[in-house]
């Protein structure tokens, strides 16, 4: 029971996200009967589980507002913002509610009853136009009693509370698992519900019970065959078996209830026999087109023409049918980490075997190797496509966001996305929701207008936040903008100059002007209030950024709006590198961000009077010197290297003594030991078993501006 309540835990937490994106989208198209129907059918599923499985309070709660949903459906509630605002708020408390059960905060039950009150109270104020109190009080315990009496299988739905939808025929194939009684899952109970949806013929299959002397009591023998007839969809009769998937043997298939099969092609589809023993059997009799031949009735080319167009038919039909079915399994994080971890120590026990077969002369091995190196990078490649999801998993959590703080703010603000079928990894993905959420934050509060000096300014009065996802190489660029009031540069660096950030004679780029945000406690709010203004929030999100090897950028114009441009790797478990050597030891730079390589002879030096500046075609580019930065005593080459890399749109130049390549990088976490390391990000294990630390470009990129800084100060 346990595992299958903590299966049910993560299939309602799916369910209610699915729950807010409805709700939100119902409240934009109030008249979408689809929409209505989704919420009724995960409250009903969430209802219906949660009693299956132990969670009654959960049951009770959800079991109210399913009844006003009921109402809903039936067009006697219409949908406003204020039922919209009840059920978010509904289904927040059935999130408190599961979280509780796993140890956490207590749920408020007054709170609960309040929940449950404005629901009644809502339905009373809408149908009392129609009715007087005393009848609404009487219609909504009527429908609770229907409800009651639909979920312990003593009536139908009433056919008035079903949308006039299409009608479709399904064969439904339920065979539990021997243990699901066990398990604390009641098959009777799933009977029910399908009986529920429309009319049913059910024939219990007996015939694997067996005799007393074998049989088990705790054991499930019996499967269902269903025909079922219902205007709800697919969608409705998969809800009923979502949580016990993996408790039995289930087949939902429609069929043409028009069609007039014959026996034999109705047992064939039910798989109940193969259609070679069908075949076996008929062999022993003539064939009907043996039969018109000898009868002389028909040509046999007319015959032949007839069994071609049957045979291609057929091949249509299974080739769709092959097309639709799609099949998934869930898998736990942890797992799926491992795994990574695994991939990550074969390519680099596959670079060693590489090596050694590259230097030895036995071709066979050499020919084990190549192979041996094309099947890692399969599965490398396959192992990270399983880690990437979708980035609309997280664009659609921000929905609810805007519209809470709209409202309270008293803005009109809606939300545009594009590229949500942009993928990442899954902890990139993790990890970014709280930058987000306080850049977000920030464009309502500090962006978007009222209404009132929107008008006035010739926009409309709603302003838009737009999400937009975009694939960049081996990155992906998110960009986050609004249609807002703009940033004034002039009003920046006069806060950063109150702050002491910057001195009066301090000249700065527009760029380099809007990077100001990102220092610690800066703000340009003018009062303090729940939502931002304390100072904190800009320069957090900026480390956080950085900590996923990404980097943030800026861009605004008074008056027309800001836009914020996050650019992110597509994985944190494995990048392209740049390998190169200093000193004979081996460090790794993010080939991303990596423009160009120069030569940095002692002359270039000289020129640049011994200053850590390099002349790159006519641009002036500070670099940090990596052998003096990590004490590497033995002299340098008499001609060095410098990787030019751009970061917030500045060229830094990391000098190195030599180049070796690009450099496929299983990223390691360092231990605690090496914490206080800031400008390593990690390291990584080379073919011959040697490590190398990656370099950790922006922070090695804020050094070298504070270096150049310090340089001028001194010249």
């Amino acid at each position: 029971m346990e595992n299958h309540q903590s299966a049910y835990r993560e299939e309602a937490y799916e369910l209610l996200a699915e729950l807010e994106i409805s709700l939100l989208e119902l409240e934009e198209t109030p008249d979408d009967e689809d929409q209505i129907d989704r919420v009724f059918r995960a409250m009903h599923t969430i209802k219906g589980s949660s009693a299956m499985f132990g969670f009654e309070e959960i049951s009770t709660f959800t079991h109210e507002i399913e009844t006003v949903f009921d109402l809903v459906r039936s067009g006697e509630i219409p949908v406003t913002k204020e039922l919209v605002n009840y059920s978010l708020e509904a289904r927040d408390q059935i999130i408190a509610m599961l979280d509780a059960s796993q140890g956490e905060k207590a749920v408020d039950a007054k709170k609960s009853d309040q929940i449950i009150n404005n629901f009644k109270s809502l339905a009373k104020q809408t149908i009392d136009h129609q009715k007087t109190s005393d009848d609404v009080d009487t219609e909504i315990d009527d429908v609770d009693t229907e409800i009651d009496d639909v979920d312990s299988n003593e009536t139908d739905v009433d056919d008035e509370f079903l949308p006039a939808k299409k009608v479709a025929s399904y064969r439904i194939r339920f065979k539990p698992h021997k243990k699901i009684l066990i398990d604390g899952t009641e098959p009777s109970q799933l009977i029910n519900e399908i009986q529920e949806l429309g009319d049913t013929s059910i024939i219990a299959q007996t015939h694997k019970i067996p005799d007393l002397v074998n049989l088990i009591p705790e054991n499930c023998y019996i499967s269902w065959d269903i025909i079922l007839t219902t205007n709800q969809g697919l969608e409705a009769i998969r809800d009923i078996f979502i949580f016990i998937e993996d408790s039995c043997d289930l087949s939902i298939e429609m069929i043409d209830d028009i069609e007039d099969k014959k026996l034999g092609q109705i047992l064939i589809e039910r798989k109940d026999i193969t259609s070679y023993a069908l075949l076996q059997t008929l062999n022993k009799q003539k064939r009907l087109g043996e039969i018109l031949l000898e009868s002389k009735a028909i040509e046999k080319e007319q015959i032949d023409s007839a069994l071609a167009e049957q045979h291609h038919i057929r091949n249509v039909k299974e080739k769709r049918n092959q097309e639709s079915q799609a099949s998934s399994i869930r898998v736990d994080a942890t797992k799926l980490d491992t795994l990574v971890d695994l991939v990550g120590e074969l390519v680099t026990v596959q670079a060693s075997l590489s090596q050694k077969a590259s230097i030895s002369e036995d071709s066979e091995l050499l020919g084990l190797a190549e192979q041996v190196e094309r099947l890692t990078a399969d599965l490398r490649d396959t192992t990270m496509g399983i880690r990437m999801l979708p980035i609309s998993t997280t664009f659609s959590k921000f929905k609810r966001l805007i519209r809470d703080l709209s409202n309270e703010l008293g803005k009109n603000v809606v939300m545009h996305t594009e590229g949500g079928k942009t993928e990442l990894d899954k902890k990139v993905i993790e990890r970014l929701n709280d930058p987000m959420v306080h850049i977000i934050r920030n464009c309502i509060d500090h962006g978007i207008e009222t209404p009132d000096i929107r008008q006035n300014s010739g926009k409309n009065k709603t302003g838009m936040i737009s999400l937009v996802a975009i694939h960049s190489g081996a990155n992906v660029l998110i960009k986050i903008s609004d249609d807002g009031a703009g940033i004034d540069p002039e009003n920046i660096r006069q806060m950063a100059l109150n702050k002491g950030i910057i001195s009066s004679d301090t000249e700065l780029t527009e760029t380099e002007t809007f990077n100001l945000l990102f220092a610690p406690g800066f703000s340009t709010a003018k009062t303090i209030s729940d939502i931002s203004g304390r100072g904190v929030g800009m320069d957090v999100v900026k480390s956080s950024i950085e900590s996923l090897r990404g980097t943030i950028e800026i861009q605004s114009e008074i008056g027309v709006g800001t836009t914020i441009t996050l650019k992110l790797p597509l994985t944190l478990a494995i990048i392209d590198g740049l390998l190169v050597d200093i000193g004979s030891e081996f460090y790794v730079i993010p080939l991303s961000t990596v423009e160009e390589c120069v030569e940095l002879s002692n002359e270039d030096r000289k020129k640049a009077k011994d200053r850590n500046i390099a002349w790159v075609r006519g641009e002036i580019v500070p670099y940090i010197p990596l052998r003096e930065m990590f004490d590497i005593e033995n002299p340098p080459p008499s001609i060095e290297q410098v990787v030019i890399v751009k970061i917030d749109n500045t060229h830094i130049g990391l000098v190195v003594d030599q180049i070796i390549g690009e450099y496929q990088t299983v990223i390691k976490t360092l231990g605690r030991i090496y914490q206080s390391a800031k400008e390593f990000s990690g390291a990584t294990i080379l073919a011959d078993g040697s490590v190398a630390l990656i370099l950790d470009v922006q922070r090695l990129a804020h050094l070298a501006v504070s270096l150049e800084q310090k340089t001028l100060t001194m010249n």
